[in-house]
């Protein structure tokens, strides 16, 4: 991992027209909580949808993503170029905040992590 990874907002998906075919891509990985997609792009950028219906309280939806940030800042530079999405497609389970990240962030890495190897020629 690198100390000096950063997350300008150029890695940052902003907009309905860059979600759009990555949520339509290939899916990637699916686990307890995230679905990962992707869709080709020039570059490694993230996009996150993280919705009221599966975690109604707002300090709950704002932990998942700077957890999911955080991860993919550091592993940015080793992922292929492409447009990944993660969304929230269950129901958070209820368990304390600091419960839930660790969740979420063992559940993002691998989720990265088949995204960095499903992608490597050879």
């Amino acid at each position: 991992m690198n100390p000096r990874a950063s997350f300008p907002g150029t890695a940052r998906l902003r907009s309905p027209a860059e979600f759009a075919p990555a949520l339509k891509g290939r899916r990637l990985a699916r686990g307890a909580l995230f679905v990962l997609s992707m869709a080709p792009s020039a570059q490694p950028r993230l996009g996150l949808v993280v919705g009221k219906r599966y975690a109604p309280l707002s300090v709950s939806r704002a932990a998942l993503k700077r957890v999911a940030r955080e991860a993919f800042r550091l592993r940015r530079t080793e992922l292929p170029a492409g447009d990944y999405v993660f969304r929230l497609h269950a129901r958070i389970p209820s368990c304390s905040l600091t419960e839930l990240k660790r969740q979420a962030r063992q559940e993002i890495d691998a989720h990265l992590a088949r995204a960095t190897k499903a992608n490597r020629p050879g």
